[in-house]
């Protein structure tokens, strides 16, 4: 299993300059953003205002912190996300303007290249003990909290490739997110 900690995700800016993008994984591994089949990454957001384009691309958000957005989706009803909410998909090609609820707030994206690859985001509360499945493709998870997975320990927005059953384990109630792609 491969663990992708917090403290070594990769920092960059955001495709439109907005703000700061945290890739957690990306792949192939020297993709751009142009060029990506798959990506992961968080984004902080401190302000209202649109999204970055991604021509070709299916998105799914999440909202990690903070009490959420709305989002403004051309060719849909305006949609209000929070923490406590399902993960959002929506194509990334469609202009998209988010307004936040009251302050900032940290975003999961996931990020698949339509045709070549699809994804699944599910968002989860461990208390105790669980066992995850593995899925065909790639599988990561994403951890709000200390969490042990078999016996690799997780803190705070740290992650982990999946590449066989696991037990999940957590000392008190711990959000998580199981991100699934699959090649098409």
């Amino acid at each position: 299993m491969t663990v992708f900690r917090n403290s070594d995700h990769r920092r960059m800016p955001w495709k439109n300059g907005g703000g700061e993008t945290v890739e957690i994984a990306v792949f192939p591994a020297d993709a751009s953003m142009e060029t990506f089949g798959w990506r992961i990454s968080m984004a902080s957001v401190a302000t209202d205002g649109p999204f970055s384009v991604f021509p070709g691309v299916d998105r799914t958000l999440s909202i990690l912190d903070g009490h959420g957005m709305v989002l403004d989706i051309s060719g849909r009803a305006p949609v209000t996300l929070t923490a406590r909410d399902a993960p959002h998909a929506f194509p990334a090609d469609a202009a998209t303007e988010a307004t936040l609820v009251d302050g900032a707030i940290t975003d999961l994206n996931v990020m698949t290249r339509r045709g070549a690859f699809v994804h699944a985001v599910e968002r989860r509360v461990i208390d105790g003990a669980t066992a995850v499945q593995r899925h065909g493709g790639t599988q990561m998870l994403l951890s709000l909290g200390h969490l042990s997975v078999g016996p690799v320990r997780l803190g705070r927005l740290d992650a982990m490739l999946l590449d066989s059953d696991v037990a999940l384990t957590a000392d008190e109630p711990v959000t998580v997110y199981l991100i699934r792609i699959d090649a098409v």
